[in-house]
């Protein structure tokens, strides 16, 4: 049996964004009937949530969308750079802050930015729905996550990545 690809979600606390995207790509890789052949986690850069679960609108978004989920926030630690094949950020800043602390040579993991593989806008940031009154944010990062991850397993599979 051939070793698991790995793949973490990163966003700014762990409890609207990556909890949504690890959501979706677990959905998106069980469709594809290779989940066999994934492992899915998500993390944060701050440690202002850990231990807790995503935001009550994420978790209402992933029940609207027959995502089951009920990881607790956690936040990023050196290990997984060497642990995983892919780490995603959501934004820009993600990014900076995934470099900054990568170990000397970045470790094994690629750090790409989830948007860049969103076929209707490339390089886009997932939308950050933290402060918004309502909802309509978080299903639009839904929305974004969906596009994306399909996207990035297509070029996965075809050994793009």
């Amino acid at each position: 049996m051939t070793e698991k690809r790995k793949a973490l979600f990163i966003c700014l606390g762990n409890i609207c964004r990556s909890p949504i995207a690890e959501a979706v790509f677990l959905k998106t890789i069980d469709n594809a009937g290779v989940a066999d052949q994934w492992e899915v986690d998500s993390a944060a850069i701050g440690s202002w949530h850990v231990g807790r679960s995503p935001d009550h609108r994420a978790l209402a978004t992933m029940k609207n969308h027959d995502l089951p989920y009920s990881n607790k926030a956690r936040q990023i630690k050196k290990a997984d750079f060497e642990h995983y094949d892919y780490i995603f950020g959501m934004d820009r800043e993600n990014i900076s802050d995934l470099k900054e602390r990568a170990p000397n040579g970045g470790g094994k993991a690629k750090i790409l930015l989830l948007g860049d593989f969103d076929p209707q806008q490339p390089g886009a940031i997932i939308r950050d729905p933290y402060y918004d009154k309502g909802s309509e944010g978080f299903e639009q990062c839904y929305v974004q996550c969906v596009r994306c991850c399909d996207g990035f397993l297509g070029k996965a599979q075809k050994g793009e990545i």
